[in-house]
């Protein structure tokens, strides 16, 4: 019997406020009948980074208008869905407790099932979204907080090839951004100022890529960036503009081009396993870099797998790659009671030693 399935899913994790509607037909692509989200940027650009304080009070304040406007955008009424999917962690832990209270409200007051999702396995199961992606396949998941080589063999099951011990990717962008006197969120900013740049201007070191693993850090890269913008300082009495962009444009090579050997190193490790149709996949907020994402998708061409990467609004966090994730459980048979708690720590693979350290969005899994 063919089942059509409509998931309502929330997202609170750090500090984009979203819900959204998904739905899918057996044997079908699944479609996105809405996406809401929205940004706390303007609330934590006088403080450098995300006041978790604030950023769990705004979404108390947002979430149950992001549900109302996903469900008006989609012509739907909570009658029409089938079950609530929301993040219950890894994250800011108020944050996260926001969306997972406000799911549970729901769910009480209508009966609908609720389904509590990792917020990495959003993530990593968006090109099954997009771009209906076959097990198994590839994953590189680079964004604020968290950068892993995973490979998914099923909507539960990945196994992590390596990852960040320290700063992710795009906790380093955001402290050069910083250090640099460019506005938040500092990917962005960094790229743009990384176009009109010299990246061979200044050396940076490429972490890690003296050790075979796959495993990353990102600490040292933001700290050879300050002693060196200290050093044009001291020798000029500032920074010009061209200054910052070739510090930019430094910066971003390195880290593209550690992250372009480790992903060959993975893709490496990946083909072992001879997948029929090996398939690389990139998401996160990092993957909307385009210099990243032409590396990689170089390197992937390289190695002889397909390359994919979500539209760049599923980059970054959204409620559609929660709701589809939680479609990929509930179909499966998996449900939440009333008691499902909030997580600051979720592995995506629970049988690996958990990754090191803490990030601006929430901690390693």
């Amino acid at each position: 019997m063919v089942q059509t399935l409509t998931i309502l899913g929330l997202e609170s994790s750090c500090d984009d406020t979203a819900a959204a509607v998904v739905r899918q037909t057996d044997g079908t692509p699944a479609k996105i009948l809405s996406s809401v989200v929205h940004g706390q940027t303007d609330l934590h650009s006088a403080y450098g980074g995300v006041v978790p304080e604030i950023a769990a009070r705004a979404h108390a304040e947002k979430l149950d208008i992001c549900v109302m406007q996903a469900l008006d955008e989609a012509a739907l009424a909570l009658g029409d869905i089938d079950a609530i999917a929301v993040t219950a962690g890894p994250g800011l832990i108020g944050g996260v407790m926001s969306g997972v209270m406000c799911a549970k409200g729901i769910s009480a007051a209508t009966g609908l099932p609720l389904i509590g999702v990792n917020h990495l396995a959003g993530h990593a199961l968006t090109p099954r979204l997009t771009d209906g992606v076959s097990f198994p396949y590839l994953m590189l998941l680079v964004s604020g907080g968290h950068c892993q080589y995973l490979i998914a063999h099923g909507p539960e099951d990945f196994t992590r090839l390596g990852g960040t011990i320290d700063d992710a990717p795009g906790e380093a962008f955001d402290k050069t951004a910083r250090l640099l006197g460019l506005p938040q969120p500092g990917g962005p900013s960094v790229e743009a100022e990384a176009r009109s740049g010299d990246p061979k201007r200044f050396r940076f070191p490429r972490p890690l890529l003296d050790r075979p693993s796959c495993d990353l850090s990102f600490s040292g890269l933001k700290t050879a960036l300050m002693r060196m913008r200290d050093q044009i300082v001291a020798e000029k009495g500032g920074l010009t503009r061209q200054d910052r962009a070739d510090l930019c444009a430094g910066f971003q090579q390195a880290i593209l081009d550690t992250l372009a050997e480790k992903t060959r190193r993975a893709i490496g490790l990946y083909l072992e396993q001879t997948p029929t149709e090996p398939v690389i996949a990139v998401a996160g907020g990092v993957a909307a870099n385009s210099a990243i994402r032409a590396a990689l998708e170089s390197v992937s061409d390289e190695m002889g797998a397909r390359f994919t990467a979500p539209p760049l609004a599923l980059c970054t966090d959204n409620a559609a790659m929660i709701a589809y994730a939680g479609l990929e459980r509930f179909r499966a048979g998996a449900r939440d009671g009333l008691d499902l708690t909030a997580r600051p720590r979720w592995p995506l693979d629970q049988t690996s030693p958990a990754m090191l350290g803490s990030g601006k969005k929430g901690a390693k899994a």
